[in-house]
């Protein structure tokens, strides 16, 4: 039997799954009966520590790449990393570069600014050619060759075929062609709006090796259709259908600011009510940053695009104001560690021989000396000194996670906070590339949509200089 859950922000689809899964495990089913699978390791990880069991025996709680990597037993050297790419790309001169190096999020699209790659994995994801995924008209002649294309395409097959390297995406390929899948009692999968064709190839061969799967998503969250994935086999997937109405995250007003962008959704949808928390929230324009105490409280601020972060971030730092991105924080760590074991020998602790090394190198002493730390390390960059002395005379815990946090907002799926500013720059790139199909304007309401639903109580929509480049709400 197959059941789906619609869960718009905040209504409890994991705690549903979950839920179902503690259920199947109070009566008899074996753990390495079950099967979870997120689309992020972050996600999976949090589905193993809600489970009243060690992680060790929960077996399947993984993404399907995790599953297909240890199903076909694969050794971790002949997998594809973003340094194979980049070898790749010098040798037929073409830049790779990554946003995410290490996929510490192990999300299965790959996070390149190369618009070759990205065709041809969108193709692989949709189980076509990339010549036809270039054929359909979404993609801008003057920035992708066909020829290029093609050469690009071939040479890699015979890289990977030469080294015997395999992608997220061959990991899946090949667990769907292999008898190798486990017989399961019950499968999850969470976040099933983001599945791509050739994910779903996948389900359709689980669906033999389980006698129940629950399916969880949101349509209006579902914003990697760049990468393939394929929000109208979600929605139409035969199933026993129930929608989570209650959210225990939005407020009042939010809620009803994220219904403008989903209202202009042409292409299917999935027609859904929710209900939000008894809080009425907050909404409303500012013209720049300064408008809002960002000294205290917990902010998060989103961007559409990667550039549009970049330069929040210049100003966030201009401001002396302490940020994170992802999970990078806004000062220099290795000069605040220094500065750390350099205060510490400063009480009178003992500290490490390397330590202090390490310390020497950024002052004109020879030794350590009591001084005010500002000083002493006066080889240190003045502008990263300053920067800090003023992060730890407002009081900021410099070793804590950030109470301002910086994302886009394809990276903060899933996430939320207090009080969020949305930059409104949508940028031209983008409004250029919506304009070519209906499927990328619906994409984009979506896009704006999630951003929205980060906000637990109170939204802030920063406006451009230019008018004609923000997203209208």
């Amino acid at each position: 039997m197959i059941y789906k859950f619609y869960g718009p922000p905040g209504t409890g689809k994991t705690y549903r799954l979950i839920s179902r899964a503690k259920a199947y495990v109070r009566t008899g089913t074996p753990l390495d009966k079950i099967g979870y699978f997120a689309f992020t390791k972050k996600a999976a990880e949090e589905a193993r520590n809600r489970m009243p069991a060690e992680n060790k025996k929960l077996k399947y709680f993984q993404t399907l790449h995790s599953f297909g990597y240890k199903t076909l037993g694969l050794d971790e050297s002949r997998v594809l990393q973003p340094e194979h790419y980049q070898t790749f790309g010098k040798r037929i001169g073409v830049r790779v570069k990554f946003t995410d190096r290490l996929n510490k999020q192990e999300i299965p699209y790959l996070r390149s600014d190369n618009p070759y790659f990205k065709l041809i994995q969108k193709a692989e994801n949709k189980l076509i050619e990339p010549v036809s995924e270039y054929n359909s008209g979404e993609y801008d002649r003057k920035v992708i060759k066909k020829r290029m294309l093609t050469y690009i395409y071939n040479n890699m097959k015979e890289y990977k075929k030469t080294y015997q390297l395999y992608d997220f995406n061959d990991m899946i390929r090949m667990l769907t062609k292999s008898n190798k899948i486990p017989q399961f009692k019950v499968i999850f999968i969470d976040e099933a709006q983001d599945l791509s064709p050739l994910q779903w190839k996948l389900f359709d061969k689980l669906k033999e090796h389980a006698e129940d799967i629950y399916l969880a998503g949101d349509d209006d969250q579902a914003i990697y259709a760049w990468a393939g994935a394929d929000v109208k086999r979600f929605i139409q997937e035969p199933a026993i259908e129930k929608t989570l109405k209650f959210s225990k995250r939005i407020s009042e007003v939010i809620q009803s600011e994220s219904k403008v962008p989903i209202s202009r959704i042409k292409g299917i949808r999935k027609k859904k009510e929710y209900l939000p928390r008894n809080y009425k929230g907050k909404s409303q324009y500012i013209s720049n940053l300064s408008q809002v105490n960002l000294l205290k409280d917990r902010w998060l601020i989103l961007t559409r695009t990667q550039q549009t972060a970049a330069n929040i971030m210049t100003e966030l730092k201009n401001k002396n104001l302490y940020y994170m991105f992802k999970t990078d924080k806004s000062y220099q760590v290795k000069l605040y560690k220094k500065i750390k074991n350099y205060l510490r020998w400063c009480d009178g602790e003992q500290i490490e021989d390397k330590e202090t090394k390490d310390i020497l190198k950024l002052t004109s002493e020879n030794q350590l000396v009591k001084k005010q730390w500002y000083k002493f390390f006066d080889k240190a960059p003045i502008k990263e000194k300053t920067y800090i002395l003023k992060l730890m005379e407002q009081g900021e815990d410099l070793d804590a996670d950030a109470r301002i946090r910086v994302s886009t907002i394809h990276s903060i799926k899933g996430g939320e906070e207090d009080n969020v500013i949305l930059f409104m720059h949508q940028g031209s790139k983008i409004q250029k590339s919506i304009k070519r199909s209906i499927e990328k304007q619906d994409e984009e309401h979506r896009v704006w949509y999630v951003a929205i639903t980060r906000a637990r109580n109170n939204l802030y929509k920063l406006k451009t200089n230019n008018k004609l480049t923000e997203y209208p709400i």
